[in-house]
């Protein structure tokens, strides 16, 4: 029988937790969900501002953007999430059947992807040969939109990348 965690013990493990589901699992789309919503905060304030003064107008042209914003970095943060649903089940799978190229492969596509894969890579004890395999596809750090939107920006709204994006297997 385990004795109980300590609150130290505890706190621990969660600022561990914490640290690995924003920085290493996804940290490009917490960044930039994180920005955007910093920045949609900022053009709220000055909305209300302008509402406070009796500038209608001004107020109601910084709604628009201030909105936008708030739901890009919206979107960003749920991307983050499926990238930490990608990663557990990743690790899950390369921890049951050891490292596999062709479980990397599927996600090779995308920077966001790539960063969750190399998480669990490492945590399993094949980072070296994880990043040997995204070298080897010809992927290097400053590859960070996913392939399929460098060739059609418009990809984004595409319901087909949507549905890779945000449902990337089961969990």
């Amino acid at each position: 029988m385990h004795a109980p965690a300590s609150v130290p013990q505890r706190l621990r493990a969660l600022v561990q937790a914490a640290h690995r589901y924003l920085f290493r699992v996804a940290p490009l789309p917490h960044a930039t969900g994180s920005l955007s919503v910093a920045v949609g905060a900022g053009l709220a304030h000055f909305c209300v501002e302008f509402l406070g003064q009796g500038a209608l107008l001004a107020g109601l042209c910084l709604a628009l953007p201030a909105s936008g914003w708030f739901c890009l970095g919206l979107l960003c943060l749920a991307d983050g999430y499926c990238r930490y649903r990608e990663y557990r089940r990743l690790k899950r799978m390369i921890g049951r059947w050891g490292f596999h190229p062709r479980l990397l492969s599927s996600v090779a596509a995308s920077r966001c992807q790539r960063d969750a894969a190399l998480a669990a890579a490492s945590e399993t004890g094949h980072l070296g040969r994880a990043r040997a395999h995204f070298r080897h596809l010809g992927y290097r750090w400053y590859h960070l939109l996913p392939d399929s939107t460098v060739d059609n920006p418009l990809r984004f709204f595409d319901p087909a990348f949507l549905r890779v994006t945000f449902l990337p297997g089961k969990d």
